[in-house]
């Protein structure tokens, strides 16, 4: 499995597993099975629910765990860090994260600088942020002079943001993959399907061998009873680099005819956040939900 170096000098594992909306009654098994698989990173989140049955799933092995916080605690990220490590059974994470910037609480570099200090302290070896944008990490750069480790962002074929990737290159910050399948959605394009069989290769494997050819870091759900051994071994798979160019500048393709809006798999979006405005990514409705004009212009 391929390791990624973040700019803290840690190496990353490539291929993680995520548990959103895993209750925390069934991951562990989830959980376990991933790791007997092969995954080495595990990814979950104070919003997600789930952080004690993934303690339980993770046992005593040694693998990489993320979790995150949520805006409501961006006040108190130590609190809010010491519940999680509570629930995990650990004394520290390998990764926190900002969940979302939430940038009309006003408080994400307040939250930025609490993970600064939880990094000086030993309780998350490194950190970082998931969903912000370049005037998001500006901000937080420009304010305690700590660059984030990572950045987790929707990322997938048919939504490449070329800019944020941009940007993170730019300073150095690893670029993390949620909904690297575009939940799942995506493995029915047309397009996709012809690259992948073009190349002797699932849809599934096109993709993650698309985010590891751009250096990014890829965390599929392991939604269900057991999470499949291609999400792993896609990520040792060659699926080539043809096809990558046929999309527009913002690196958005568009969504498969049929398709809802832009699902969360490692990351999620407010409960008020719904599919109910029909063709809306949830990216661009959680920019409503922040009280901003969305960065990225169209629909899915």
């Amino acid at each position: 499995m391929t390791d990624l170096t973040l700019n803290d000098g840690r190496a990353m594992p490539q291929l993680g597993l995520g548990t959103y909306q895993i209750p925390d009654s069934q991951v562990a098994p989830v959980v376990r099975a991933g790791i007997d698989l092969g995954f080495r990173l595990i990814d979950t989140a104070a919003l997600y629910h789930n952080e004690r049955g993934v303690g339980d799933g993770l046992g005593h092995d040694d693998v990489w765990i993320t979790t995150k916080l949520w805006h409501d605690q961006h006040g108190d990220a130590a609190g809010a860090l010491d519940a999680s490590l509570a629930l995990l059974g650990r004394e520290a994470v390998d990764l926190y994260l900002i969940h979302w910037p939430h940038p009309a609480g006003g408080k994400f570099v307040e939250a930025w600088k609490g993970l600064v200090a939880l990094r000086d302290a030993g309780k998350a070896r490194s950190i970082g942020v998931s969903n912000f944008l370049p005037e998001h990490l500006d901000a937080i750069i420009d304010a305690t002079g700590m660059t984030p480790a990572v950045n987790q962002i929707e990322l997938h074929p048919t939504f490449q943001q070329r800019e944020v990737q941009a940007y993170n290159t730019a300073h150095g910050i690893v670029t993390q993959s949620w909904s690297p399948l575009g939940q799942g959605a995506t493995l029915k394009d047309a397009r996709i399907v012809e690259i992948a069989e073009r190349v002797g290769a699932t849809p599934g494997a096109g993709h993650h061998r698309l985010a590891s050819g751009e250096g990014a870091v890829g965390d599929p759900q392991g939604g269900g009873p057991r999470p499949s051994g291609e999400q792993l071994a896609c990520a040792r798979r060659a699926a080539g680099r043809g096809g990558r160019g046929r999309d527009r500048r913002d690196g958005r393709r568009g969504r498969p005819a049929g398709a809802g809006p832009a699902g969360v798999v490692t990351s999620t979006s407010p409960p008020s956040v719904t599919p109910a405005k029909a063709g809306v990514s949830r990216w661009r409705a959680l920019r409503y939900y922040n009280g901003e004009t969305p960065a990225f212009a169209g629909v899915t």
